[in-house]
């Protein structure tokens, strides 16, 4: 029943500015929780050990929070920190920004995209942007809703909190650079593991909310080609249910790495409209969440 509330909660009240304006956000709390082992832990010989010995501190901490705040008594608790800490209307919101901004602009809609994603977005033509901000949904709807709906369902808080604090580490010191390839490797093979099951689902509930467009298998051998072993599954899935192709070519830190497009036959030529239609899959995606969620409250 909690994460049922939660859900509903986070679709009406979204991030209130009004409260965070005032208050620091428990995801910017995280981040300087990660950014403090990062500054203190990550220097000097035995990197790999150090990241995770500080990670290890880090996931005992939020679980050990997780386990207190549960001990609450009553559920409204637990729907008020699910509710904070899912992320649906939020997402909804960034990525449908980007196609009002495009309505007025290619400029407008390269800045709100440049909002949501860590490429290159300045020389960005009309479909680069689309494509970023629809693989960004896709991406965020398995990260920011139905992994951590599903780790709060299977383990309470102390799932959801450790959840939330190892994806927030993985985004912060889980790229492959020279800093952090090492002392990050912990966050990062372990939001892996954490996100196994979760970007399946997500990628199921948008096949199957999206009309069931393109096969399985072909769904299954897309996401084997992304570079990472979760993120394919919901592009994948997302570009087959709007009959658009995603990833290929794009530019980091002013350097252009050749990926391979996700659903190659789809169209590549995309407006503001295909931002829109990929809104509303991450709404039905939702809504099959909402309908699990309440089963899962009967049984």
């Amino acid at each position: 029943m909690s994460l049922l509330i939660a859900l509903l909660l986070d679709a009406v009240f979204g991030e209130p500015k009004a409260l965070w304006n005032r208050l620091p956000h428990p995801a910017v709390l995280m981040g300087r929780c990660v950014g403090w082992i990062d500054r203190t832990l990550n220097n000097g010989a035995h990197q790999r050990l150090r990241g995770a010995f500080g990670f290890g501190g880090l996931v005992i901490l939020f679980g050990l929070l997780g386990w207190a705040l549960a001990m609450v008594p009553g559920i409204w608790l637990d729907c008020i920190v699910g509710g904070i800490l899912l992320a649906q209307r939020s997402l909804a919101e960034h990525v449908g920004a980007v196609g009002k901004g495009l309505d007025h602009s290619l400029s407008d809609g390269r800045h709100a995209v440049s909002m949501i994603v860590s490429r290159d977005t300045s020389a960005m033509d009309q479909s680069a942007v689309v494509r970023s901000a629809i693989e960004s949904g896709a991406e965020n709807l398995s990260d920011g809703v139905i992994a951590p709906a599903f780790w709060f369902a299977v383990a309470g808080l102390p799932g959801l909190l450790i959840y939330k604090i190892t994806n927030t580490a993985d985004s912060m010191i889980g790229y492959r650079t020279a800093r952090h390839e090492k002392f990050g490797w912990a966050a990062a093979r372990f939001d892996d593991l954490l996100n196994l099951i979760p970007a399946r689902l997500t990628a199921l509930l948008l096949w199957i909310t999206g009309g069931f467009h393109g096969t399985w298998p072909n769904i299954y051998a897309d996401a084997r080609r992304h570079k990472s072993p979760n993120a394919g599954w919901p592009e994948a899935a997302m570009s087959r249910s709007i009959g658009v192709a995603l990833a290929g070519p794009r530019s980091y830190d002013g350097r252009v790495q050749d990926f391979p497009f996700v659903n190659a036959p789809g169209r590549r030529d995309l407006t503001a409209q295909d931002i829109r239609a990929a809104v509303n899959r991450l709404w039905r995606a939702w809504a099959a969440l909402v309908v699990l969620a309440a089963v899962w409250a009967l049984v």
